[in-house]
């Protein structure tokens, strides 16, 4: 549950996130020893992103998730095809997410591209970096209507649960060096 975002580690244990207790978890605590643990109720073996995460890891993709995410992402992913490869081998859809995934890989941060939100609501980040459970966001059409309504709407989720979230606009692509390690550093995801 960690990778989901529903608890983080503890200097012993595991405590919720805003996440989680989002989807109903309690905050508990060993009585003899004092290590927090988490309590989750029934319902969430629904919940609709640990049940998808589970079958990843068993092997076995639902049809319907892979229908889900070709109706919502269809135009999206035929209008902006992922046609650059980044020193990874990571295919990106455009040349600023390209100049992105080099930085994070060059600094030796693992990161993935396009990854789910571990929520209900189906939203991808651009960039994922499991270290500090961080989001990078890169806001590319910043004169597209349609694009800002989507971008604001995705603000909303990030500012919702509570993600740890990086914004990256043109401007900020030109000096990669100098801008994000800073951003990465309130994180505390030290780059060089």
């Amino acid at each position: 549950m960690p990778e989901l975002g529903f608890v983080e580690k503890s200097i012993k244990g595991w405590t919720m996130t805003t996440l989680g207790k989002s989807i109903g978890g309690k905050q508990c605590e060993y009585e003899r020893t004092g290590i927090p643990y988490v309590n989750w109720p029934k319902r969430i073996l629904q919940n609709k992103r640990l049940v998808e995460t589970m079958n990843e890891i068993a092997g076995k993709d639902s049809e319907s998730k892979e229908e889900e995410e070709t109706k919502s992402f269809v135009d999206f992913r035929q209008k902006y095809e992922a046609k650059h490869r980044a020193a990874d081998g990571h295919y990106v859809r455009s040349r600023a997410e390209m100049l992105i995934d080099n930085w994070l890989y060059m600094s030796g941060i693992a990161h993935a591209y396009e990854r789910k939100l571990p929520i209900e609501e189906d939203v991808y980040t651009d960039f994922y970096l499991p270290v500090g459970r961080v989001y990078i966001e890169y806001w590319g059409l910043e004169d597209n209507p349609k694009y800002q309504a989507r971008k604001q709407e995705k603000l909303k989720i990030y500012e919702k649960y509570d993600f740890n979230l990086i914004q990256l606009k043109d401007a900020d692509i030109q000096n990669l060096d100098d801008i994000l390690p800073k951003k990465l550093l309130k994180f505390g995801i030290q780059a060089y």
